[in-house]
This record gives C-alpha cells, structure tokens and sequence, in this order.
C-alpha cells in the first residue's frame, strides 16, 4: 500500500470510530493483530477480541483526529478521545503488515493545569 492509502485507510478508521460503526472501524486490523494499553498493562489479541473490548465499553466516546504521520508500515496518530465528555489526549502507534494493522499501541493522558513557573514562557492553546 502506498502512503496515501494507507492515510485514507487510517481517517476512515478514525471517522467509523468516532461513529461507533464497529464494523467500519475494525476493517483496518489483520485477524491477528494485537492491541497494547501499556498504561493498564493490558495486551488484547485478535480482530475479534479487539471489536469486542471496544463494543462492550459503556462509555460514550467521541474522537477528535489532531494528526496522522507517518510513511510506509509504521503510523502514529494524535487524538483527543473523549469518555462521557471528559478529554483524553492519545497517541496511538500502529505497524502495518501486508496493508493491515499487525500492532497498535496507545497511549492516554489527562488534562492537567499548567506550570506557574513557565507562564510567562507559553501560550495557551485551543
């Protein structure tokens, strides 16, 4: 796959996932791909098992793409993912095998307040 298929591929993941059209969403993963959430130690394996973790979340989420990058297998993707209107900023890392997902990892963080010390140094943003 060349890197514009493989874009188009990972915007219409993250549009079916915004959607909770969890057919849509999943299309993008090889049978066996694995899932990581190094933050909650978890390894999920399997397209199948995939869809389902996700399905049976009871949340409801919503997914702002920020950025796509990337070239040839390796992709990451910049996203606020948010639980019941509550913000998440996430990265999410996949590896392609054979124009699929083979690997994914990701990444949460919460908001949190900025740094007395370095206001005169920053602006805000968004």
């Amino acid at each position: 796959m060349d890197d514009r298929t493989v874009r188009s591929a990972l915007q219409r993941h993250w549009d079916a996932s915004d959607a909770n059209d969890f057919e849509a969403e999943h299309e993008i993963y090889r049978e066996d791909a694995v899932l990581n959430y190094p933050q909650s130690g978890e390894r999920i394996r399997g397209r199948r098992n995939i869809q389902e973790s996700r399905f049976v979340q009871p949340n409801k989420k919503r997914f702002t793409v920020k950025r796509i990058i990337g070239s040839g297998d390796l992709w990451v993707t910049e996203f606020v993912l948010t639980y019941d209107g509550i913000p998440s900023y996430a990265v999410s890392i996949m590896e392609f095998r054979d124009g699929l997902v083979a690997s994914e990892t990701q990444y949460f963080a919460g908001p949190f307040d900025p740094a007395p010390s370095r206001a005169h140094l920053v602006e805000r943003m968004g």
